[in-house]
């Protein structure tokens, strides 16, 4: 029997694989506490959208129906109903038997407050290089989720910048 020499192989060496970075865990509270930040910041999250929904209808339209708020927001009539009634407890908002949805003075508010932070982070993604339509888009997540103290080191940066 012959031996046969192994063919050279064409394929390149494997390159060998990196070391993972090491993790560097925060202290158990910290971690907790910025989890629950998440948690507590997509609650509030769907009352704000609710809240700058109705001011924007109003504003726009006069009124602000439960089934144009479903629709806008692509939720059922039932979710709506159950948001707002959540937003009435809060004193945000108020209606009266078949009519449209009304804010407090306190509702205003805090749709105004949520429309300047939600104009903040699409004016940084705008300036990083974001398209317009997906700095709107990501916009409404990230808007929630961003902290009065990160929120003004973006209108700072937005200050130098502009």
């Amino acid at each position: 029997m012959t031996s046969r020499a192994p063919k050279a192989s064409t394929r390149p060496p494997r390159k060998a694989a990196a070391a993972p970075e090491p993790v560097e865990m925060p202290a158990e509270g910290t971690q907790a506490a910025r989890h629950a930040s998440a948690r507590a910041g997509r609650a509030s999250a769907v009352l704000e959208d609710y809240v700058e929904l109705i001011d924007d209808l109003l504003a726009e339209e006069g009124e602000a129906r439960p089934t144009d708020i479903a629709r806008r927001l692509g939720v059922s009539h039932a979710t709506a109903i159950k948001s707002i009634a959540r937003l009435k407890a809060l004193g945000l908002a108020h209606s009266k038997p078949y009519r449209s949805i009304f804010l407090t003075e306190e509702g205003h508010a805090l749709a105004r407050k949520v429309r300047a932070r939600h104009r903040v982070v699409v004016d940084l993604l705008k300036a990083v290089g974001v398209p317009a339509e997906v700095a709107e888009s990501d916009a409404e997540g990230l808007e929630h989720h961003v902290s009065e103290v990160t929120l003004e080191a973006f209108a700072a940066f937005l200050r130098r910048s502009g």
